[in-house]
């Protein structure tokens, strides 16, 4: 038996969000005494990255560009149907989340998605998962014999345990699929915003995209993302592919900085679950305060200036 890890990547190189789900395999594998197997859509893995997060095995199931999604779930299914997998893991990425449901169809299995930890024993496979856009936390218990778990991103610190790992081929059946992709276009040099650790959003108050400029320089400075409300990718601000919300992106960073944001439900949603909110705003009253971990009280053209300044000294 095993537990199976379905890695993505990004320019050719493994998502941080994949690594965390390789760590949560490799310490559920020790819990249940089985092996870690990690597979990935690419000719050959790094096998002394993987092995370093505790994959003895990788499964390198073909060379592609794009993931089909009509294709790919029944590929990873039959992939860890292989090597007798009981649990397989990925990440609750937007890949993750078209997969991870279609997987658990094709491998007649228990499904739990946005899960935050680790069962509390392999006898009684119940996990910890997100509910109500992160506003509560749901305990699920699965009981099939095989199970699949989709891990909310910034989740799992990532830790060290080192393995050697092997590297085969999936030589199943291919499925044929009925997508094809023509062209794929992403943003590039910039932190994806679903993997960064710290994000720095801005809204209405900052009066218009002439002045995003210092939202852009404070997160180059810590490495970061940037993201907006949706009345300023509504607006064409900003595009919409940085909309956090309930209706865009959800996200949990480390960090997150909202900067001339009221606070809407509809924002709190998208955001609630980051570990340290930061709320900068001239509104006193401003509903984003109640959910801070740290607020100022000012104007963000005096403010930001000032803690730029000081993230460059």
């Amino acid at each position: 038996m095993s537990v199976a890890v379905f890695l993505e990547l990004e320019n050719n190189e493994y998502k941080k969000s994949s690594i965390e789900a390789l760590v949560y395999g490799s310490q559920l594998a020790q819990m249940m005494g089985i092996e870690l197997v990690a597979m990935a859509f690419q000719a050959s893995g790094n096998t002394d990255e993987l092995g370093k997060y505790g994959a003895q095995s990788f499964i390198a199931l073909g060379d592609t560009n794009h993931i089909n999604a009509d294709s790919a779930p029944t590929i990873i299914s039959a992939a860890s149907a292989s090597v007798n997998a009981t649990v397989i893991i990925l990440s609750n990425s937007y890949t993750g989340k078209n997969l991870s449901p279609q997987i658990a169809v094709s491998s007649n299995a228990s499904l739990a998605t946005n899960v935050v930890s680790l069962p509390a024993s392999a006898n009684d496979f119940t996990v910890k998962r997100g509910v109500y856009s992160g506003k509560a936390f749901a305990y699920v218990t699965l009981n099939k014999s095989t199970k699949v778990l989709a891990l909310t991103p910034n989740s799992f610190d990532i830790k060290e345990n080192p393995q050697t790992c092997n590297i085969s081929a999936y030589n199943g059946e291919s499925a044929n699929s009925k997508i094809n992709v023509v062209s794929t276009d992403k943003v590039t040099g910039k932190v994806a915003l679903t993997e960064a650790e710290v994000v720095v959003s801005g809204g209405r108050g900052l009066k218009g995209p002439e002045n995003w400029g210092m939202v852009e320089e404070m997160a180059d400075l810590m490495n970061g993302a940037t993201a907006c409300s949706k009345p300023v990718s509504d607006m064409e601000w900003r595009p919409h592919s940085e909309h956090v919300g309930q209706t865009g992106i959800t996200i949990k960073p480390n960090l997150y900085i909202a900067i001339g944001i009221s606070g809407a439900i509809q924002h709190l949603a998208g955001v609630s679950s980051s570990k340290i909110i930061v709320v900068i705003n001239k509104d006193p009253e401003a509903p984003f305060f109640k959910a801070a971990d740290y607020g100022i009280v000012g104007d963000a053209f005096e403010v930001v200036p000032k803690l730029i300044s000081a993230l460059k000294a």
